[in-house]
């Protein structure tokens, strides 16, 4: 029954996440861009935790559900502002992925842990949050951070990964350690962590 429900939740997710008009191209496919997120999100989870709960399966596949609904130029410029989209975007993907699971017969409890996983409520101190945040930090490294790497200068990608680092468990710093980085790469991530 469990398994059913994640999976309806993961179908629901992934039909709105489906809309998102920024795409991303993988392999010569565009694909939308949230939606090909929440599908990464899901696949390193599953690597990271495989007996990872119902509530942290569907609060990883809905990490960025809708995010482009609240786009940043709604908020000030500048770290303030910056904290304060990121405030509204984790009130976003709960309230929706809280209406999803209950749409899919969550228990309640359930449903409040997708809702406190999301907003990163407790991060550092409880288990499941700490997971997601691994596994967002997983995924950014994976997936992100060669793109993020052509932008921005060494000095500031140093304090990056060290602000990524900070939000790791140390389950989360040893999978992340296991990740096919560049010599480059490599080089950077000693410089940041040594």
């Amino acid at each position: 029954m469990s398994e059913q429900r994640i999976q309806q939740a993961i179908q629901l997710i992934d039909e709105i996440n489906q809309c998102d008009p920024v795409s991303e191209t993988v392999d010569g496919i565009a694909q939308p861009k949230e939606w090909l997120y929440g599908v990464r999100m899901s696949e390193c989870l599953a690597e990271f935790m495989p007996e990872a709960s119902t509530a942290l399966q569907i609060a990883a596949r809905a990490q960025h559900i809708k995010r482009w609904s609240i786009p940043r130029s709604e908020h000030p410029l500048g770290r303030e502002g910056y904290n304060q989209w990121r405030q509204s975007l984790g009130r976003l993907h709960a309230e929706e992925a809280m209406a999803i699971a209950e749409k899919v017969g969550c228990a309640q409890d359930e449903v409040q842990s997708i809702g406190r996983m999301l907003r990163k409520e407790k991060l550092k101190r409880d288990p499941q949050v700490q997971a997601l945040e691994d596994v967002i930090c997983l995924v950014f490294l994976k997936y992100y951070f060669t793109a993020f790497s052509e932008k921005h200068t060494p000095e500031k990608l140093i304090v990056i990964v060290q602000k990524t680092w900070a939000k790791m468990s140390e389950k989360g710093h040893e999978a992340a350690l296991k990740l096919p980085f560049t010599l480059d790469q490599q080089a950077l991530l000693a410089k940041a962590l040594g």
